[in-house]
């Protein structure tokens, strides 16, 4: 089984990336329960902040490392929160109070189009010259009265017109195939089994 750091001390991604790399051999293991502080997020896109949380946990563990940067970019607000999503409301990882932000700050706008994006980067050390990166984007509508259990973060109130019920309604195996972070990790792991096989032809 090979060893993965996950750039990410988010309870509700590890489950997440658990979830979904446990049948490719991978064994995943959260930076935090090696020590390693989170890096600093001071970009304004998703790509760039992965790819600093990546090369930040890959040179300390000096193991290869996955990282995300994920977050729900409202269409009436501009793309807001953004890449501001874990602590749109001040407090990092503060739930309840970031959707109550966005809530409001939607209370004046018809368009409640929305869309999570997952960007995913993945290194096999810190200096890696090729890193594999992949971004995704899930459609959807915030409404106000949150619905479901499962999930975390805006899925209560992240609401997929297709099926008639909100992210947190959905099984985590459910979200896993169809969720910006399972689309994302679909194709990333396309491009790596592509590049191993490649490897290991030359």
């Amino acid at each position: 089984m090979q060893k993965l750091v996950l750039a990410s001390n988010n309870a509700g991604k590890v489950k997440e990336f658990q979830g979904l790399l446990a049948p490719l051999n991978f064994q995943v293991i959260p930076q935090g329960e090696l020590g390693i502080p989170s890096a600093e997020e001071p970009h304004c896109t998703f790509v760039e902040n992965a790819l600093a949380k990546a090369r930040h946990a890959s040179a300390v563990s000096g193991l290869p490392a996955l990282a995300d940067d994920s977050g729900i970019c409202a269409h009436a607000l501009n793309g807001k929160p953004g890449v501001l999503s874990a602590r749109f409301a001040g407090e990092q990882g503060d739930d309840a109070a970031n959707n109550q932000k966005l809530i409001q700050a939607l209370a004046p706008h018809h368009d409640r189009g929305a869309h999570y994006v997952c960007a995913l980067v993945f290194v096999n050390s810190a200096n890696d010259p090729e890193p594999l990166i992949v971004q995704a984007r899930w459609y959807g509508l915030v409404v106000d009265t949150p619905k479901g259990e499962y999930g975390f973060g805006y899925d209560p109130y992240f609401f997929i017109p297709e099926l008639g019920i909100t992210a947190a309604e959905l099984s985590p195996e459910k979200k896993n195939v169809i969720s910006h972070r399972g689309q994302a990790l679909k194709e990333l792991l396309v491009q790596l089994q592509l590049r191993n096989a490649n490897y290991r032809r030359a």
